[in-house]
């Protein structure tokens, strides 16, 4: 990744995901005068004519900048270590741009959207039941902006340093190559299929890690301390599993900032590179991201006991197919 999501209040925002918590906009605060009457700045009143009470919108915005947190740090990290050429930071130090940019983005989003943060995420959730399938599109439209978004503000910030390293020629592959900076592209020595099977397993580990770690019946972690964890987990794979294609992880991260090199003079090289690789960034993440939900589902959430209350919904069910049962041989003897 890069990338991930992370759930806010309701355990299942974006880790165990369902929707975010409520529907309601805060109203901004308002100052009281000494009569007890409101009183607002110009600000105030400024900012609450700019207020968005459509909820899709507001989610679909929050995951905008959610992920362009996370891509603005993580491919910033690999801009700075790509053209100093080692000498302000090294691989750590892009696990670590995109752990902690995971960890922020989660932090900027969770409480509106539930901070999903990549497309394999969202569709894992909407298989799952856990978030409307109708949402889904719009949830991966502005993912894709928001890594695009971050995209270019790096190449922007980075813009002389890039120029500098490849000479002034925006270049795929060779000793000053910088697409890398922006989207994954295999080793030499990856095929095609490793490569897929390399997404898949990673992204799969992400889910595995994602989903315990917002399944309150496995284990109940303080609130603040989960969108840490979501970025530790993107740091281990990173570190464990990065070496072959750069672990996107996530259609949208790789994606945007792609689609940005090929507009902004790297050209049609980025989708032509590795053999036309592009399209595994984006399928197999998404595989991944099944795979790893459907083994956990199976293996570990199905088996937890009932909770109370669905015990109770449980003997309702049972006693009204009970009752159910009885009236129709009732009316069947009659």
């Amino acid at each position: 990744m890069k990338g991930q999501t992370l759930l806010s209040q309701a355990d299942s925002e974006v880790l165990c995901g369902s929707d975010p918590p409520d529907d309601r906009v805060p109203p901004l605060k308002a100052h009281l005068r000494p009569d007890g009457a409101e009183e607002t700045s110009g600000m105030e009143r400024l900012l609450r004519k700019c207020q968005i009470r459509n909820q899709l919108v507001r989610e679909c915005m929050a995951e905008c900048l959610g992920v362009y947190v996370l891509i603005l740090f993580g491919c910033g990290s690999v801009a700075q270590v790509t053209t100093t050429k080692d000498k302000k930071g090294q691989y750590l130090s892009i696990n670590l741009g995109f752990a902690l940019g995971v960890t922020f983005g989660v932090f900027v989003s969770r409480g509106v959207s539930g901070a999903h943060l990549n497309p394999a995420v969202s569709l894992s959730l909407c298989v799952l039941g856990r978030h409307p399938w109708i949402k889904l599109p719009f949830y991966i439209l502005f993912q894709v902006l928001g890594s695009f978004l971050a995209a270019a503000t790096v190449s922007l910030q980075y813009y002389d340093a890039i120029q500098a390293y490849s000479g002034g020629e925006l270049t795929v592959t060779g000793s000053t190559a910088t697409a890398g900076i922006f989207a994954t592209y295999p080793a030499d020595y990856l095929s095609m299929w490793g490569g897929v099977v390399d997404q898949v397993i990673s992204t799969a580990a992400l889910l595995l890690c994602v989903l315990a770690l917002g399944d309150q019946r496995n284990s109940s972690l303080p609130d603040g301390l989960q969108p840490v964890l979501v970025g530790a987990a993107v740091l281990v794979i990173g570190i464990s599993m990065g070496s072959n294609s750069g672990y996107a992880l996530n259609p949208a991260r790789d994606f945007g900032p792609r689609l940005f090199t090929y507009i902004a003079g790297w050209g049609v090289d980025v989708f032509k590179a590795g053999g036309g690789w592009w399209w595994v960034p984006i399928v197999a993440p998404c595989v991944g991201a099944l795979l790893g939900t459907l083994i956990y589902e199976l293996m570990i959430e199905v088996h937890h006991p009932l909770s109370p209350p669905e015990l109770q919904t449980s003997c309702q069910e049972a006693t009204e197919g009970k009752m159910g049962l009885e009236l129709e041989g009732g009316g069947a003897r009659l």
